[in-house]
This record gives structure tokens, sequence and C-alpha cells, in this order.
């Protein structure tokens, strides 16, 4: 029988070797099998210490395709994705022209299938409202059909409580979720970064944490009343959390995803103007990174997405009012939150839970838990490797990122989808 080998891997803190066969796990040997020279045509892998992790899932991501390729487009964008541990994405329907008809969900798909046949694989997410215009529902039976995961307005959030509340009960009619960017647009406009003392220093119009929250509040009561799951988008701010924590003590059915810039940076990374930092919801105070911590560690918000948003280089590079909001994170995202577990304020399940088994739980997504049978879908990590993202080691089209150039810490080596290695950063031998 040929057999996959993968040696000296840990799993769960425990050195071995995985075998796989015909894309499925086949057993995890403890101790292992010593790597070497066989006859035959077995394939092995040193994994020379590296971590074994389920493949993980970003519910929150965007691709730019259709209508803005050259800023990514869904080959890059799932090419970022296996580079940096993700093995399903979730794509939001704000590209040119919108997802909110199953042409443009089949195009997605195709492409995907085309440029990746072994994954990763895209998973659209269709516009709530037509046009992404917040004025009528979207065909959502038909984004269905077509194959969407999920529903979002995100990038121009809903505020007419009715209408939100009809495409609430629709989404659950098709036994689907309605992912929703949380932001009272009367409060937030013109806003560019966090309202407070650093936009007052540095006389830029801010965005406060009450748009946020005001808007948690509503999705929250909603979904007490109607008693259906919503989910929160990229939440920023210690007053969303509070809500959350509350609503979840009351078993109200609201999930909730941040991202790793805002358990990473405040609004002191925007001084100097910085175009990198800037992003929608804003990067907030320290208080609020330290909030959004706990909230992580402690089970209140349920998942970690990028939020990838990747910009053209020139499109960064204007003064901060007027460059676009976003952080290109597909690359990064795994090691950012990896930075949290040498910080002891995660531990690596934590990272699993957060990362991949609570994201498919929400969205009822495949995860691998190592047992014979799952899906050979797995990440190899080296928590000590050192990498410095630049246009030469990511693969998105968007470098647009407060990390560029500098030195991160825990490198995804070699990523499994379906027993294929879509990336291999490790000498493997027939």
């Amino acid at each position: 029988m040929e057999y996959t080998r993968v040696c000296n891997a840990i799993l769960n803190g425990t050195a071995g070797t995985l075998l796989l066969h015909e894309g499925l796990v086949q057993e995890f040997i403890p101790g292992g099998i010593p790597v070497e020279s066989t006859p035959g045509r077995d394939l092995e892998f040193d994994a020379r210490n590296c971590h074994l992790l389920p493949s993980l899932i970003d519910i929150h991501v965007h691709l730019r395709d259709p209508g803005q390729e050259y800023k990514e487009d869904i080959a890059s964008g799932l090419a970022a994705a296996a580079s940096g541990g993700f093995g399903r994405v979730l794509a939001m329907a704000n590209t040119d022209p919108v997802n909110d008809n199953a042409g443009i969900t089949g195009y997605m798909l195709q492409k995907g299938r085309e440029h990746h046949p072994h994954g990763p694989f895209l998973h659209p997410v269709g516009a709530l409202t037509r046009g992404l215009k917040g004025k009528d529902l979207a065909p959502l039976a038909e984004l269905a059909q077509a194959g969407c995961r999920a529903f979002s307005n995100d990038g121009l959030p809903v505020q007419d409580n009715e209408l939100f509340r009809r495409a609430v009960e629709y989404a659950s009619d098709l036994d689907l979720k309605v992912i929703d960017h949380c932001e009272d647009s009367f409060l937030s406009v013109g806003g560019v970064m966090n309202e407070g003392r650093m936009s007052d220093y540095l006389g830029l119009k801010g965005i406060p944490d009450v748009a946020e929250s005001l808007q948690v509040s509503r999705d929250i009561l909603l979904a007490a009343y109607l008693n259906i799951p919503i989910h929160l988008a990229h939440i920023s701010c210690a007053s969303s959390v509070e809500l959350i924590y509350q609503a979840k003590q009351k078993s109200i059915p609201i999930s909730a995803e941040t991202c790793p810039h805002y358990l990473h940076w405040s609004e002191e990374l925007v001084g100097g103007y910085n175009t990198l930092a800037r992003v929608n919801p804003p990067l907030r105070t320290r208080d609020d990174v330290l909030a959004l911590r706990q909230a992580v560690r402690e089970k209140v918000i349920d998942a970690v997405a990028s939020d990838h948003a990747p910009h053209a280089d020139f499109e960064k590079e204007v003064p901060f009012a007027g460059a676009p909001n976003g952080i290109s994170g597909l690359d990064t995202c795994l090691s950012l939150v990896l930075d949290l577990v040498r910080e002891n304020v995660l531990t690596l399940q934590d990272v699993i839970r957060l990362m991949a088994t609570s994201p498919g739980e929400l969205f009822r997504l495949p995860v691998c838990s190592f047992a014979p049978g799952d899906p050979a879908d797995f990440i190899l990590v080296d928590l000590e490797k050192k990498w410095v993202p630049s246009p030469e080691t990511m693969l998105s089209k968007g470098t647009n990122t407060p990390c560029l150039g500098q030195t991160l810490q825990g490198r995804v080596m070699v990523h499994f989808i379906g027993g294929v290695p879509v990336i291999n950063r490790l000498l493997s031998q027939p």
C-alpha cells in the first residue's frame, strides 16, 4: 500500500509519524518511524519537529475578484491563503460587480477550482442587499443554491433595522448565517481613525467606538428576539466585548470574530500618519487591545479572522485621509496569533480553536482532528522559524501590512489539503 509518511511531527505535544493514504489520515504513531530511504513509492516528509495543526479556516477575506484584480485575484489570494495555513476562506461580496447573483458566485467558484484544484477552497459570501446598497434584499435563495456559505453587507452595513431583520429571517430559512459589519454609518461618517486623544493630536476625524457597539447592541437584541444566530465581524473594542459577554451569559445566539491587528496594535500606530495602519473598524486604544486578548482567551470572541484587505502600493502612498481602509493579512495572520502564544496570552490549543475548530463549527466546514479517516487537511508549523514579510515572501499581491519588513516568528512549512502538499518549504524525498 502506498503511503505518505510525515515523520518527526508533533501532535498535541507528542512526537511521531503521521501516515496518510488516498487523501485521508490513516494513523498517528507516537515515537514514529525513522526517516529513511526506502524502496517503493512511499513519500516521506521529515517534519523536523514541526507541530501538526489542522488546516485553518479564514471566515473573513476580500479577494477583490472580479473587478479589482490589480489589488488581488482569486489565484493570488488563494495562494496567500495556502501559504498562511488556510485551507478554506469565506470571500466577502464587495467585488465589482457585487456578488449579488448566481453568475458572480459561479465565476468565483470556477476560478478557484481552475487555479487551485486541490485547494485552498473558496466559499463565497453573498451580498445581503442588492449592490450592497442597503435598500432591497439580494436574491438570497439564488445565492445559496449557487454555493454561497453566508450573507453579508460587509463594508456597507445595513442601517435599516426592519430590512436587516427580514434578511436575518430569510437567511435562517435557508439555514445560513448573516455576518454583520457592526457600524453606525451616521456616527462614523467621515472618520478615518479611532476617535480620541490621538485623533485630536493628529487633527484627523475620528470614529467613536460607540459606532460599533451600538450596532452590536442592535444585533444582540434582534438575535434574542428572533432566536436566530447572527455573527459579528471584526470586533475592535472593549465596549463591544462587554456586550457580547453579557449576551452569551444569557445564551443569546451571537458569535463574534476579531482580527490579529486588533489583538496587537493600537491607535498609536497611526502616529506619523501611517497609512498601513488605516483599517475599518479602526485600531483602538491599548485598553481595547487588552480587552480583546482576554476575550479570545476566555471564549467571549469565537474566532480570529484575517479580514484580508489587499491594496496596491500606490493606493496607500497618499495622505492618510485619502488612503483606503484595509490590511493584507492572509500571509501573516497565523504568525501574529502565534506571538500571543509566546506571550502566554493563548495556548496552541486556543489557536486551533480560534482559527480552525470554531470557524468550522460556525459555518459547517470540515476540520481535521487527525483521527483515522479524517481528510488529510493540515499544516506543519515551525514555531521557531523566523521570516520577514516582503513582496518576495508574501504571496498576496497586497503587501499593505504594518509588519512589512519586520521579523515574524512561526511559519507554515508544509500545507497538505486532501493529502496533497500545496505548500512545501521542506525537502521531500520519494
